[in-house]
């Protein structure tokens, strides 16, 4: 079941979240629909594809996508990816540092002159009317990532950064205090360095974000958005952490 994020009549923003994670990690997955044509971001692996396609279907005709789109190469994010070549004519959008490599998700030939490389700085993305922006976001879990900001909706689909682990992804998080327990050890572990947190915060800042919506768990909006920028900037995490201890040779 489709869960509605945003909807002015010409823009709508969906949320799937409760497809094929019997058997491994919950993920979100989200379709935009822009005037006649839509983009799926981080459409997830063979677990989620089926269910993820009626429920696609049941709100716009997968046929005309014009864009999928993966912030990064996790087989959670991209590993339907020969399916969804298939079922579309889209291109999809990655890292350019992961684009000679999802073709091994797929058939020979099969993604040949359908894959658009995103530079390391990011790039705009039409679909119908609007533009998404991936926005750097590079050593947040993956070497080569990337969020999408959608300026219509105000929502940065944010990837890996703002998970939460064992929070029900259709009750949004409006104030971040109580559930930081469930985001502070996928963090402290995921994310490579508090500098590049800092970084992404003073990105950011810039942007009137509405909700911060990530892959795992649940969206974040009103006060927990700000509260969240203010809590990841300070986080120490990755490489802070790591010692001698870590890099020993085994008993």
């Amino acid at each position: 079941m489709a869960i509605e994020l945003f909807n002015n009549g010409s823009h709508r923003c969906l949320m799937f979240s409760d497809f094929g994670h019997e058997d491994g990690v919950q993920a979100n997955q989200f379709l935009i629909v822009d005037s006649g044509t839509g983009a799926l971001i981080d459409p997830g692996g063979n677990l989620a594809y089926g269910e993820l396609y009626l429920g696609v279907t049941a709100c716009f005709p997968p046929h005309k996508l014009s864009a999928i789109l993966a912030s990064h190469a996790d087989p959670d994010i991209i590993a339907s990816l020969d399916r969804w070549m298939t079922a579309t004519a889209a291109p999809v959008y990655i890292s350019r540092i992961w684009e000679r490599f999802i073709p091994h998700f797929c058939k020979p030939g099969k993604t040949s002159g359908r894959v658009v490389g995103v530079p390391d700085r990011g790039m705009r993305i039409p679909v119908g009317q609007c533009e998404l922006v991936a926005l750097p976001a590079h050593f947040m879990h993956s070497e080569g990532n990337f969020q999408f900001w959608d300026p219509v909706s105000g929502i940065l689909f944010s990837g890996d950064l703002g998970v939460s682990i064992g929070v029900d992804p259709g009750a949004t998080i409006t104030e971040l205090e109580p559930h930081i327990p469930s985001m502070l050890a996928f963090h402290r572990r995921y994310m490579v360095s508090g500098k590049v947190l800092r970084l992404w915060a003073e990105m950011v800042k810039s942007l009137p974000i509405r909700m911060i919506v990530p892959q795992h768990g649940a969206p974040m909006e009103g006060a927990a958005v700000q509260q969240f920028i203010d809590w990841i900037q300070t986080l120490s995490c990755g490489i802070d952490l790591v010692t001698q201890k870590d890099y020993a040779v085994p008993a």
